[in-house]
């Protein structure tokens, strides 16, 4: 009796000691590249590569040069533009759908989910020539809503079958229960229904809003003049050329641009539980 209880202590000791070894590990991943980028942006002067190094010489010359020497602004607005337009159309767009895929059963419904899926194998490098040639016919190559359209249509497929999983963890009898009571199916939806799937809804709205401020290679594809750049080509030029390196702007731009990141996430956290649906049925 003794061995096992000793037994089961060492095993609760690893566990815990691996799971916090795992946890300071990750915390260091993540916080290194930000203290990197953090140091490098408050330097005076320019500087070649990345360094972590900490010391009193702070100064705030590289945020007034972002935004008197640099199309920064351009791009952070242009950047602004096209996410929320893309946020906003496709959580509209992928949350009625998946509540349609969930509730309702109609032809054609099986193949064009699985439709959604092949869709989303294919890489975004193997559309590229396609959205290119398709821009080129519209006249759309340097313009925002074309690139915004395929931010939205991209984020579809997949994200409809995450919405139409989370719609079908809500239960049923609250429907059967509405309808019952004279509820329509507009009501059913915005009343009883949408407020139950408020974590999905807002994770897909930060996922929707988080795409274009990462999104390198599409913009790169599409937009041509410098002041219709997004962030991240914009911020790339600055280091595009190893002569002329500018890496404290770099840094500097990059802490700005995770700015509206950070708010929507700390505005939208509130929501971001899972199991409001638990006691949906009781009572």
């Amino acid at each position: 009796m003794k061995s096992f209880f000793k037994d089961q202590r060492t095993t609760n000791f690893l566990t815990k000691f691996f799971t916090y070894f795992f946890l300071v590990g990750l915390t260091i991943v993540i916080l290194y590249p930000i203290l990197i980028t953090a140091s490098s942006a408050f330097k005076p002067g320019n500087i070649a590569a990345f360094t972590l190094e900490w010391s009193d010489n702070w100064t705030l010359n590289n945020f007034a040069r972002l935004f008197n020497d640099t199309l920064y602004l351009d791009w952070y607005r242009n950047t602004l533009i096209i996410a929320v337009t893309t946020m906003i159309f496709q959580v509209a767009i992928v949350t009625i759908a998946g509540y349609t895929y969930s509730r309702y059963r109609f032809k054609g419904r099986k193949n064009s989910l699985i439709f959604f899926l092949i869709i989303q194998m294919v890489p975004t490098m193997a559309a590229l020539t396609a959205f290119y040639v398709l821009a080129m016919l519209l006249g759309a190559l340097d313009q925002f809503w074309f690139l915004t359209l395929i931010y939205i249509g991209g984020g579809i497929p997949m994200n409809i079958w995450l919405m139409k999983g989370y719609f079908d963890t809500v239960p049923r009898d609250l429907d059967e229960s509405a309808k019952l009571d004279g509820a329509g199916h507009f009501r059913i939806f915005g009343q009883i229904i949408l407020p139950l799937v408020r974590p999905m809804i807002a994770v897909q709205a930060l996922w929707a809003f988080m795409g274009p401020f990462g999104d390198f290679l599409l913009a790169k594809f599409l937009l041509r003049t410098p002041e219709n750049l997004t962030i991240a080509v914009g911020l790339q030029s600055f280091i595009a050329n190893p002569q002329q390196q500018k890496v404290a702007l770099f840094a500097a731009g990059a802490i700005l641009a995770a700015l509206p990141i950070c708010l929507l996430f700390f505005f939208l956290q509130k929501n971001f539980v899972s199991g409001l649906t638990a006691g949906g049925t009781k009572g």
